[in-house]
């Protein structure tokens, strides 16, 4: 009957296949037409808006205003912001406005200059017309689409004598050369948005309810899902390479800034640390005024404000000076880990060798925190809920990152990132080493004791090597240590049964678990004490106390009266609405007394609301239970409450310190949201939505004015060319 039915059935399954390709066919045939009506339509409606403007060369005539006058180089510069507007005739054929910059060359020159300083690369601008006046908008020579602004005032278009305010501060240099209106915005087609809109549908396809990837299981062993695992992180590895490679070939000089009067600025920390490690010596090689070394109490802002404005010059912002030299307060483990070997590497064909930028190094730890992480989860996921459909896992590993701060560090490539980075780097690696410690395969290597599963020694010492590093990279991350005592407690307790019953042939089986995890943390954790020892005279000192900033941090502690507010914008500080991009702002987080804040978007509960299924840990604990986890994820939930206290209280308020804590939280939700989705088919379309307020809010975040290292100020053609995708429409 095989041979009769075989034909049969190959030839149904066959036509069961061209049915779905046809299928498939036809969607991405839609999709992609959509696409391109998205792109030519909605995209380009300002194109279709001015179809039928006179394009008159009777508005390329301007009328400065009295607050602004044309410099030599042929920018304009403000004298009198009142006063400071350009004003350009329009005959109502076109609701948009053409601010043309200077050209290339004399912006170069202007930029060569001696007032290279004062001229703006983002320029805001604000149109009144006589039917009143449109919102203040930004622009830049940098991004050509962003120079067609929208003059028209409550819906109708401009005619007559149009007024184009110039927003900047007196003694600005704007690279503007003349405002034309009547103007007809030319077609644009960007294969940016094309690719965004081309990957949204695609992930949307994938992660839809009826994606096959929910009715795959996730199988660790499967050779096709390590394969695919594989290249995602090689095509994230390659481009990460690539572009710490471009910014170790062209930041080749020290990041080194000052203005007369002010303090110097000095982002080689980790460099100089590094330079001092290979000259054997402890403090930096960076020079100390006599006026400095002699000050009564060098770390009052008083004696520190009266010594930049007698021009005493170098006084290094946040670094650490002791005993008449400069440190630096960060962990060494950083500059050991990369910035070491790259110096060493370098002083081959350079004398003395280079310094690393840091970028590089948050860069490449960054993507090894990223690997790791992912592996964790996905080991977590095998371990508690097995089966967990596929696409879920990859919802879930997406979740963690971004409740681990991840975007933030990926954003923020400067050295305060570099310990965060690092220290969730070693972390993750550890936990990873950890997890797997029981479930290993191997011949050799184990410790087996009685009634409970044998551990694998290699695992134990590599995971207590990692977590012991990041005593030296962060401090608060070493805590992760104590997830240990719920994780091995099983074997804990029956150490402690060996010891008690004096049963001296698995005597040998206690010390070697032992020594394997403490024999790695004490290789790393002593020669970082005898570091802090050698500087400042206790093996735990790392100098913080001693750092010139914003205040006498020999005196400072954090009012009490400001823990519990703190707290509360560390997991619930709201979100800020406004009416044009990117449609959040910077969220005020006021304090009754003075405390450290940073600008910060929202809470760690408000960008990533996955964390907040770790307080539903009871009520699936029996679902998890047998993997033996239940302790260590209730374990991370208190850790992560406690150290978010500790951040409120030593540091205040930063964006960057919910990276200490926001991992323990999605480390304890994730496998109550595998379980959710395995037992639950409706709570995948909740967790997909949650999943996408995540993905959205962390992209728009990063275009957030106001923040540290605002992309309108560091990148304005990237920020404005986004910016016109929207403001065009």
């Amino acid at each position: 009957m095989v041979p009769v039915f075989a034909p049969r059935f190959r030839l149904a399954l066959a036509r069961v296949r061209s049915r779905r390709a046809r299928r498939w066919s036809l969607a991405v045939a839609l999709v992609a037409l959509l696409i391109v009506v998205l792109e030519c339509g909605v995209c380009n409606m300002a194109h279709w808006r001015s179809l039928a403007a006179s394009t008159d060369s009777a508005s390329y005539a301007n009328v400065l205003g009295p607050g602004v006058h044309e410099t030599r180089q042929g920018l304009l510069e403000v004298t009198d912001p009142a006063h400071a507007y350009v004003e350009v005739d329009a005959d109502g054929s076109s609701p948009y406005i053409y601010v043309e910059p200077v050209s290339s060359a004399k912006l170069s020159g202007a930029l060569a200059g001696p007032h290279a300083s004062d001229v703006a690369s983002t320029v805001y601008v604000r149109v009144q017309s006589g039917d009143g006046s449109a919102p203040s908008v930004s622009l830049t020579p940098y991004a050509p689409r962003s120079l067609y602004v929208k003059a028209a005032a409550h819906g109708a278009s401009p005619h007559g004598a149009l007024r184009v305010w110039i927003e900047e501060p007196v003694g600005a240099m704007v690279p503007i050369a003349h405002v034309r209106a009547n103007v007809h915005v030319p077609f644009s087609w960007s294969w940016a948005q094309v690719g965004i809109m081309a990957a949204v549908a695609l992930l949307v396809a994938l992660l839809r309810p009826s994606s096959r990837w929910w009715a795959i299981p996730l199988n660790t062993t499967s050779l096709r899902q390590r394969l695919v695992f594989a290249l995602v992180m090689t095509a994230l590895g390659v481009a990460v390479l690539v572009q710490a490679a471009a910014i170790a070939s062209t930041h080749t000089a020290p990041l080194t800034f000052h203005r007369a009067g002010e303090y110097t600025y000095d982002f080689d920390q980790y460099g100089h640390v590094a330079d001092a490690l290979l000259h054997g010596r402890t403090w930096l090689d960076l020079p100390v005024p006599d006026a400095l070394a002699q000050a009564g109490n060098p770390y009052s802002v008083a004696t520190r404000n009266a010594l930049n404005s007698a021009g005493v010059s170098p006084l290094y912002w946040d670094y650490a000076f002791y005993h008449g030299h400069w440190y630096s307060y960060f962990g060494v483990v950083p500059a050991v880990s990369f910035f070491l070997p790259y110096q060493l590497a370098t002083s081959w064909f350079v004398p003395g060798g280079l310094m690393l930028p840091s970028a590089c190094a948050e860069l490449l730890a960054m993507f090894v925190f990223t690997l790791f992480a992912c592996l964790l989860v996905v080991r977590l996921v095998k371990r508690c809920v097995p089966r967990t459909p596929l696409a879920g896992v990859c919802l879930l590993c997406v979740m963690f990152l971004i409740g681990a701060n991840s975007v933030y560090l990926w954003y923020r490539l400067n050295f305060y990132s570099v310990p965060f980075a690092t220290a969730l780097m070693f972390t993750m690696a550890g936990l990873w080493l950890w997890l797997g410690a029981d479930q290993a395969v191997m011949r050799r290597g184990r410790c087996a004791l009685p009634g409970v599963p044998a551990l694998s020694l290699p695992h134990l010492a590599g995971g207590a090597c990692c977590i012991a590093l990041t005593f030296g990279c962060r401090p608060t991350f070493a805590l992760t240590a104590l997830l240990a005592f719920a994780l091995f407690w099983r074997q804990i307790r029956a150490c402690g049964r060996v010891i008690a019953s004096r049963d001296r042939t698995h005597y040998g089986a206690v010390a070697r678990a032992v020594a394997a995890m403490i024999l790695p943390a004490a290789f790393v954790v002593g020669p970082v004490c005898l570091y802090n020892a050698a500087r400042f005279g206790s093996p735990f000192d790392f100098g913080n106390a001693y750092q010139l900033t914003v205040t006498d941090m020999t005196s400072f502690h954090t009012p009490l009266a400001n823990i519990a507010p703190i707290m509360g914008y560390y997991f619930a500080l709201p979100l800020r609405f406004q009416p044009q991009f990117p449609w959040l702002a910077i969220s005020p987080t006021p304090l009754s007394q003075w405390a450290f804040t940073e600008p910060c978007v929202c809470g760690l509960f408000i960008l990533a609301p996955a964390a907040l299924a770790t307080f539903a840990l009871p009520a699936v604990r029996r679902g998890i239970r047998r993997a033996h986890c239940t302790g260590m994820l209730a374990s991370a939930l208190v850790l992560g409450v406690l150290l978010a206290a500790f951040d409120s209280y030593v540091g205040g308020f930063a964006w960057r310190y919910m990276a200490d804590f926001g991992w323990l939280f999605m480390l304890a939700a994730v496998p109550v949201l595998a379980y959710w989705m395995r037992v639950w088919k409706p709570a995948r379309v909740l967790i997909t939505l949650v999943a996408w307020w995540m993905v959205v809010l962390a992209a728009l975040s990063c275009f957030v004015v106001g923040r540290d290292d605002s992309l309108i100020n560091n990148m304005p053609g990237l920020f404005h060319t986004v910016q016109a995708w929207f403001t065009l429409l």
